[in-house]
């Protein structure tokens, strides 16, 4: 199983121990673009067309909310459903 399909076996399981760093490089991969906060922000948004935005505290030290990781599944299950493709 590579790296990648370990990935999303976690984000789709819920896995409360995943990272900012996991859920953006999921993001990443299915064609999200990062946005860095402005006015000292903590929080990063994902954005791609067509889909729904997608935004993501970042923070040391501490596990993200699972409200988050939900956002990020759906995100996934939305490419997935849609056949990999590139909105």
């Amino acid at each position: 199983m590579s790296k990648w399909d370990k990935l999303i076996e976690e984000v789709l399981k819920l896995n409360r121990n995943l990272r900012f760093g996991d859920l953006a490089k999921a993001l990443i991969k299915i064609g999200y673009v990062q946005n860095q906060p402005k006015g000292g922000s903590s929080h990063y948004t994902f954005r791609k067309v067509n889909c729904v935005p997608v935004t993501l505290p970042k923070s040391k030290n501490t596990q993200i909310d699972i409200v988050y990781i939900r956002k990020v599944r759906d995100a996934i299950i939305d490419y997935m459903e849609s056949g990999g493709e590139e909105s």
